[in-house]
């Protein structure tokens, strides 16, 4: 069957939309604690509902074979519009702290119908060719959970946060109404066989598919943490060094999202390398940012540090479509579906611990050293690519 020319772009496109609202509310987050009345540790606390929103809707959408038993694009669709719903409801007067939760939790869940079922409806059509496919899937779900940042930033006073919200949920309902449109269920899609509960263990008795798990666990361990606190690094950079003035919006953007590019790269760059040794490369390139980060924070330097960090952005991503392959690639043929989500709901769980330990470190300490405890992740992860030949 020949597959139209504008699929994965559409599909890109959407995902790109749609997540969008990952960290919708972390582009605004200044002005959340200020209109709330919030606490400092808002932050860490509101990112990891998303977490955990999505770890829970991956689990029941799992249980439930929901994306086998509908139509994958039509579940992308209202999960969609029902994410940009929760995500514009932020905008409301008189939430508490509870309600903000609340909301940031449910659009998490939601984007468990939209970032996983958008990598099953592109599997759906690419039976063959996946890996570079993902890369592409992935860099769209960067630069959609960078580009809140970038409408914050985008006219000189910065745009009203309600609209970087309601900008965010249009984005996501467009999104989801392009992909219900022009995206009708692939050639390969095959009946799941829903979660196999005894299959939890089994598949880590795998070696190469337990190395690529515990891989991709020290990637998630850094990746997230690192993303929720980029502008926050740039505002210790600049409260460091007075007369320093960065666009923090704007350059967090442009940090998360270079990483984007990495995705695509690092997917055509394993084509020659392998997965595996580029995954490596990746990690070992990332964790050496974490370690030397507190010294870049001493460089009065404001373009050295920023690159220092763009840097960063590109190497803390770009073996991510790459984990999903060898998870997938490594995963007992019978157990795939029960495997793979496993994996995702452990991953995202690592980014709550990481997150929350972040966020307690920064009630205590203004110090750059905080962002070393990010470390561990990669190394780690590196030690278990490394032991085992994934």
């Amino acid at each position: 069957m020949q597959r139209p020319a504008y699929l994965l772009p559409v599909i890109v496109g959407a995902q790109f939309c749609c997540t969008s609202l990952w960290f919708a509310g972390n582009g605004v987050m200044a002005d959340l604690v200020a209109v709330f009345g919030l606490a400092d540790s808002a932050l860490g606390h509101l990112t990891s509902a998303v977490q955990f929103g999505f770890i829970t809707g991956t689990f029941l959408f799992a249980l439930f074979t929901v994306a086998d038993r509908f139509s994958p694009s039509r579940v992308f669709f209202v999960c969609a519009l029902l994410g940009a719903t929760c995500n514009a409801g932020v905008s409301w007067a008189g939430h508490g702290f509870g309600s903000l939760l609340a909301l940031r939790f449910l659009t998490g869940f939601f984007l468990a119908g939209i970032y996983p079922v958008g990598m099953k409806i592109a599997s759906d059509y690419y039976a063959t060719g996946l890996g570079r496919s993902l890369g592409y899937l992935v860099g769209a779900l960067v630069v959609g959970t960078a580009f809140p940042h970038l409408l914050k930033g985008l006219t000189a006073e910065g745009l009203p946060w309600r609209w970087v919200l309601y900008t965010t949920s249009g984005l996501a309902l467009a999104g989801g109404t392009l992909l219900v449109l022009l995206v009708p269920d692939g050639p390969h899609r095959r009946p799941g066989v829903g979660l196999q509960p005894a299959a939890f263990l089994r598949v880590f008795r795998e070696p190469k598919f337990r190395a690529a798990a515990f891989g991709y666990f020290g990637h998630m361990w850094e990746l997230y943490a690192f993303w929720a606190f980029v502008p926050v690094m740039l505002q210790t950079y600049a409260s460091l060094h007075p007369g320093v003035s960065i666009d923090v919006p704007v350059v967090s953007f442009l940090v998360i999202g270079a990483g984007g590019v990495a995705c695509v790269a690092g997917g055509y760059l394993a084509e020659h390398w392998g997965a595996r040794r580029t995954a490596s490369t990746a990690l070992l390139l990332s964790g050496v940012c974490c370690v030397l980060a507190p010294v870049a924070f001493s460089l009065n330097w404001p373009a050295g540090f920023i690159a220092f960090l763009l840097f960063w952005g590109m190497v803390v991503v770009a073996d991510s479509p790459l984990f999903s392959t060898l998870v997938a690639a490594n995963a007992p043929a019978e157990s795939r579906g029960t495997a793979l989500t496993i994996v995702n709901c452990i991953g995202f769980a690592i980014t709550i611990v990481s997150i929350q330990l972040v966020t307690g470190l920064r009630g205590l300490t203004d110090s750059p050293l905080i962002y070393a405890w990010l470390a561990p992740g990669p190394a780690l992860g590196l030690l278990a690519l490394c032991r085992r030949q994934a």
